[in-house]
């Protein structure tokens, strides 16, 4: 009788982990199931990052239709939710980054590539801060998609110095 409330515990215990979902590699809440495919059948750390930049751009694509075309529902969510969406794939290229260094992996593309787009994305980002509609429904992501996206400028800007020039090759 005393060994009952421990034998239904360990009963419980065998039964969560008989029905446990074997876990697999983690998904980005913000990437479709397609675009975390393409992303983990990327080869190199370089096609990577310029994938993060492309979906990057695109949230920033859809969040500008979305301000121009609102939805009858949910309005305020779908911004929020681009916003940081948008700001979970910059964040994601400027680790790559960083890992494609620390590995000595030939990324100056998408180093050069998220110079350039970042900067763009910057003035975009910008801009909704200075003129945008309905600011105060995503203030405090903007604010946080403008400084991630300074970041990871400024971080491209230093693996552009750390990152050895490709070599060139002489003619005889």
């Amino acid at each position: 009788m005393k060994n009952r409330p421990s034998l239904l515990l360990c009963l419980f215990a065998i039964a969560a982990s008989f029905f446990a979902v074997p876990s697999r590699a983690q998904q980005k809440d913000y990437l479709s199931a397609l675009e975390a495919d393409k992303i983990r059948d990327a080869e190199t750390t370089n096609d990577r990052i310029k994938l993060f930049l492309t979906f990057a751009d695109d949230r920033l694509r859809k969040f500008q239709y979305e301000l121009q075309h609102p939805s009858s529902n949910k309005h305020p969510e779908m911004l929020n939710a681009l916003m940081n969406a948008y700001v979970g794939c910059v964040d994601d290229a400027a680790d790559l980054v960083q890992l494609g260094i620390q590995k000595q992996e030939n990324i100056r593309p998408a180093i050069d590539l998220m110079a350039s787009r970042t900067k763009e994305f910057l003035q975009i980002l910008e801009k909704l801060s200075a003129d945008g509609t309905e600011i105060d429904i995503y203030k405090d992501n903007l604010d946080d998609a403008i400084e991630g996206t300074r970041d990871a400028m400024n971080d491209a800007e230093k693996a552009k110095k750390a990152v050895a020039p490709p070599p060139v090759r002489r003619k005889n």
